[in-house]
């Protein structure tokens, strides 16, 4: 009786601890909707009325749209290339059988415990080096590091998920091993590759850190938003900025994880059906009793 009640407890603290946390991450999200529909300048309590015109200025702003421009032409031409590099260093991680694959697929994943300023910083010096200097193609090389880890877990999972058998299969029918992954795993692979590289967009499209150390005269929409916070009087038409960024955002996560699980689902083991018939070890039809 008193473990079950100390586990109950623990329990209860432990929704407690989870309320809290997701109140501390997500209520200063929900400030920025609810301060660009306010009647002012402020924001700040109480609200002054609701108002929509700051989402009107977002339109006919020639900065505005020359950073979002930007920002969708690197998002796309990153997530396409980490995209490809995702899929290429997780189907050899697994399928490779080399210590060298594996090595590579361990480098890959390992941007993402690198604080950003690091990531940046480096970057800085490396384009420097090679003459590139800050422009749009160092912003893309950076953000296929920093979208790579996503997109190897995301396809890593998906072809793990495949059963061995099919590709086995193919092999043993006189497929090659190019034949098998383009024929094979790679229609079996689409919801997760399509998943991997809307993902991979939104990092590249939300990234702030490496673009500040990388860009040149073409902000993105992120160094656009940041510059526009040194002026008071345009932190509404922010926060009308961010409210649409954070609604397009949520929509592509969500279809991108709905992608995801749908493509583990096509793959999953299926119970037997009583009315099929199965086939034993020796060739054997054998039906199942009712």
């Amino acid at each position: 009786m008193s473990e079950g009640r100390h586990t109950q407890r623990g329990g209860g603290w432990l929704g407690v601890y989870v309320i809290a946390y997701l109140v501390f991450l997500y209520l200063p999200v929900l400030l920025i909707p609810l301060f660009s529909f306010n009647n002012s300048i402020q924001a700040a309590f109480p609200l002054q009325g609701f108002t929509v015109q700051w989402y009107a200025t977002l339109f006919g702003n020639s900065a505005l749209t020359s950073a979002l421009l930007n920002s969708l032409v690197i998002g796309v031409i990153a997530a396409t290339g980490a995209t490809l590099c995702g899929i290429t260093v997780s189907y050899m991680d697994l399928y490779g059988r080399s210590p060298l694959a594996a090595t590579i697929s361990a480098i890959a994943r390992l941007p993402i415990l690198i604080p950003g300023v690091i990531v940046g910083i480096s970057l800085l010096i490396l384009i420097n080096l090679i003459g590139l200097g800050p422009s749009r193609i160092a912003i893309v090389l950076g953000h296929i590091l920093v979208a790579l880890p996503t997109t190897v877990v995301i396809m890593r999972s998906r072809f793990a998920a495949i059963p061995k058998t099919i590709r086995e299969a193919a092999l043993d029918l006189g497929a090659s091993d190019w034949t098998t992954f383009r024929r094979v795993m790679l229609p079996l692979s689409l919801p997760a590759i399509v998943s991997a590289f809307m993902l991979a967009f939104l990092i590249s499209f939300d990234e702030f850190i490496v673009v500040f150390f990388l860009a040149g005269t073409e902000p993105t929409l992120p160094l656009y938003i940041w510059s526009q916070l040194r002026f008071p009087r345009s932190l509404p038409t922010v926060m009308a900025l961010g409210t649409s960024i954070l609604a397009v955002s949520f929509v592509i996560a969500a279809a991108a994880e709905i992608l995801r699980h749908r493509g583990l689902s096509a793959t999953a083991p299926r119970p037997a059906d009583p009315s099929q018939p199965n086939q034993t070890k020796r060739g054997e039809l054998q039906w199942h009793s009712t």
